[in-house]
């Protein structure tokens, strides 16, 4: 009977009628979560080509989601040779519906947001992530809201309306030197990045923000030497990542990065580690604990699973619930307090000079 309705609907309309039955058949068999919003003009799957989710192991619980990196548009203003995420879409939730995403999250667990992309100031010249860290810290009243950026587009004006929201402020910067920044592909032409970092430092110092530095290390900068630049900086955490390659995102066929020039040996990796064991801020991670002990949500709020050097992603959250998507995210919550995931994370905690 349904069939001989559908004849007689224009076809638009008749796809639309399909695409609402499958998605409340696809929230019963996920968990009978009700489907809300059936009908929208934004998509939160990315079609057909969406890789299979893996198989649950029903003998492991389900991790809880404390810590959070939220990957809401994959847009950025900066082409490094390493990215592993990168701007396969332009798709960015709409606000209410990424709020919706956030309380669930909340409720499920969650302590500690980070706001991350691409690029997040770019959506709405920040104003995208400016509502979300203060809807997080003051509705959810989240202990620890933070953001990592390139920091080419951040203005003063932000802070001043939203600084006090904001418990960390991550800043890439994976060499002191503008031409190896140039090669990597943080260049920013006639601007400079190290300087705009100062900049970004001071800010943080005035608004009450707690200031952190992520680099990666690769084969431009592997064997430079960061200690006096760190230490004058004074990061509360100086985060430093190996050179990690995801298949699809930075390297094979269909990536749009290609990371293998970047990449180093562990040996390498650890040398530079060495080189700078005396930074007390320093947070190092390699390959093997930063594969699998990060919970991350790409722009559809699906959780990305990495265990097989791909991301393979779950259903959307917003489509079956936090607990059904994390079944699926692959994430070792072991590595994840084993690397020291979670730590002094709020600022009201933090003894900090600003």
């Amino acid at each position: 009977m349904l069939l001989g309705v559908l004849d007689h609907l224009p076809l638009a309309l008749a796809r639309a009628v399909l695409a609402a039955l499958r998605g409340r058949l696809s929230a019963l068999c996920w968990g009978l979560t009700p489907l809300v919003l059936p009908l929208l003009s934004w998509r939160r799957r990315s079609g057909p080509d969406t890789p299979a989710a893996p198989r649950e192991d029903k003998d492991e619980t389900v991790p809880t989601p404390t810590s959070v990196n939220y990957h809401f548009t994959r847009q950025c203003n900066y082409k490094c040779g390493f990215c592993f995420h990168t701007a396969k879409t332009s798709f960015v939730l709409p606000l209410e519906e990424a709020k919706r995403g956030l309380a669930m999250l909340k409720e499920a667990g969650m302590e500690k947001i980070n706001f991350s992309g691409g690029e997040p100031f770019l959506q709405d010249r920040g104003e995208f992530v400016g509502q979300l860290v203060q809807f997080c810290k003051e509705e959810l009243k989240l202990p620890s809201v933070s953001i990592v950026s390139n920091g080419s587009l951040i203005r003063e004006r932000w802070f001043k309306k939203y600084g006090e929201y904001l418990d960390i402020l991550a800043i890439s910067c994976d060499s002191f030197n503008e031409e190896v920044n140039v090669l990597i592909g943080r260049g920013q032409g006639r601007k400079n990045h190290v300087e705009n970092l100062h900049k970004l430092r001071q800010w943080c110092r005035d608004y009450a923000v707690a200031f952190k530095i992520n680099s990666v290390i690769n084969r431009f900068n592997v064997e430079e030497d960061m200690n006096e630049q760190i230490k004058a900086l004074n990061p509360v955490r100086w985060k430093v990542f190996q050179c990690l390659i995801i298949e699809g995102e930075n390297s094979g066929e269909d990536a749009l990065r290609e990371a293998d020039k970047f990449v180093i040996s562990d040996e390498d990796f650890e040398q530079f580690l060495e080189r700078h064991k005396d930074i007390s801020c320093l947070v190092p991670e390699s390959n093997q604990k930063m594969r699998d002990s990060y919970l991350i949500l790409d722009e559809y709020m699906r959780f990305l699973n990495c265990r097989n050097g791909r991301k393979e992603p779950s259903k959307s959250i917003l489509d079956v619930g936090v607990e059904a998507a994390i079944k699926f995210s692959g994430f070792d919550e072991k590595m994840f307090l084993k690397r020291g995931g979670k730590y002094v994370w709020s600022k009201a905690d933090m003894i900090l000079d600003w």
